[in-house]
């Protein structure tokens, strides 16, 4: 398989998990300028919208969209416990992927964009709100209980980007014990030196080179 990122970006995602469940799998840097791949291939004959991530299974399928992405990986590997198989958990866990997807993601990665800069305010404000409410839906250490989930490393992806758009994380007292909790795992870490990201100071962040 072959899982094509930009640095720092949501791809980050989909990398972490796989890393963590250690599946056999390829990362493709796309360089966003030229939308050329690491290994020399049209990135937009892949995916001709131009984003990332995109997952290449072995038979040649595309997957595109990182919380479908990051559920198939997870149930390559079900003893990795990063997405449940019980009903009721599954379905927690695909409400929260789409709740960070749609209520955080884009318009984080939004806030990045010159484009936008008219309505970074109204962006801004809008995150802010929906951190109120993730914030109240940790259920332990993690967003379902004691264990991570492909929830957890979407939702710590996003945070990752909060400082460079002026939110302070220490306004909601559980999401910086959760950033360091997340960022401490090995195979986090493996990742994060994988596509060569800066650590800070305090431990908690590192610094996304490009936009989101």
């Amino acid at each position: 398989m072959k899982l094509y990122i930009h640095q720092a970006a949501c791809s980050l995602s989909p990398h972490i998990v796989a890393r963590e469940l250690e599946l056999d799998i390829d990362i493709v840097e796309v360089d966003r300028a030229t939308q050329r791949t690491s290994d020399g291939e049209d990135f937009l004959s892949l995916n001709p919208n131009g984003y990332v991530p995109v997952l290449e299974l072995d038979d040649g399928e595309i997957l595109m969209e990182g919380p479908a992405i990051v559920q198939h990986l997870a149930d390559m590997k079900p003893s990795g416990g990063l997405a449940p198989r019980d009903a009721r958990e599954r379905r927690r866990i695909q409400s929260l992927l789409n709740f960070v997807s749609t209520e955080l993601h884009k318009p984080m990665a939004q806030m990045f964009y010159p484009e936008y800069a008219a309505v970074k305010d109204a962006l801004r404000k809008h995150v802010t709100k929906r951190l109120d409410w993730i914030s109240t839906q940790f259920a332990g250490d993690f967003l379902t209980g004691d264990r991570l989930s492909v929830a957890d490393v979407y939702l710590f992806v996003c945070l990752n980007w909060t400082p460079w758009q002026d939110i302070d994380l220490s306004r909601w007292p559980g999401l910086e014990p959760f950033m360091r909790r997340v960022g401490a795992r090995p195979a986090v870490r493996e990742a994060l030196r994988a596509e060569r990201l800066a650590h800070r100071a305090n431990g908690v962040f590192f610094a996304p080179r490009t936009a989101a």
